[in-house]
């Protein structure tokens, strides 16, 4: 039996590909819990955009500002390399890769998966998916909410981007055996996950994209 918590963090241990579709577009609304669209084509005068009333320059400074100083530096030091960096965005867009990858790989997505993630970062998922699935056993977990996306690290390393994002996240686990009888976990009683998923980019690169650079437990 694969206690529960274990289960967890092989949940976290990988991202890919496909971020260009959520990383670097602008959340609708940044208390939403967990954003399922991201689009640059926002009115910037709707009710509640924090910003609204800054031009743009002194919207990106308000948002960097704050931070323990090397993070704030780091992510200077990114914007001031990818002029199309823009840190909410990015936030917003890194809620909702969590929760797609982590869906694919509860279902054992394995397309899915493949657009994800880079060739290692995939066949490692594959792996623990076909191990799963040579036991009979299947993941029957929900995603109940992220209660907090922040940055744990951030740093131009020359022309990479590296942004590290720790995730609070309250996830419902169930295992299943192969009759469908449930091994461990319930999905009356959600188990927080805390996850450091750092995202890295080449900023001289002419695609968005973004990649999963290393895993950890937060």
């Amino acid at each position: 039996m694969i206690p529960e918590i274990i289960i967890l963090a092989m949940i976290a241990a990988f991202l890919g590909m496909r971020l260009y579709s959520v990383l670097g577009r602008r959340a609708e609304h940044e208390e939403e819990i967990i954003p399922n669209r991201f689009e640059r084509g926002e009115d910037q005068n709707a009710p509640g955009n924090a910003t609204q009333a800054l031009p743009e320059t002194q919207q990106s400074e308000r948002v960097l500002a704050g931070f323990p100083p090397a993070i704030e530096r780091g992510l200077r030091d990114i914007s001031n390399a990818d002029r199309r960096f823009e840190l909410l965005p990015f936030l917003a867009g890194a809620r909702g890769a969590y929760e797609m990858v982590l869906e694919a790989y509860w279902r054992g997505d394995r397309e899915e998966l493949r657009e994800l993630c880079d060739t290692d970062v995939y066949e490692n998922f594959a792996a623990a998916i076909d191990e799963r699935e040579a036991a009979g056993q299947t993941l029957d977990n929900k995603l109940i909410r992220i209660e907090d996306t922040t940055v744990h690290s951030a740093m131009l390393d020359g022309k990479v981007a590296r942004i590290a994002v720790r995730f609070v996240s309250d996830i419902a686990s169930v295992l299943r055996d192969k009759d469908d009888n449930v091994i461990a976990g319930s999905l009356d009683d959600a188990v927080e996950s805390r996850d450091i998923w750092t995202f890295s980019r080449n900023v001289t690169s002419s695609g968005p994209a973004w990649l999963l650079d290393e895993t950890d437990l937060g």
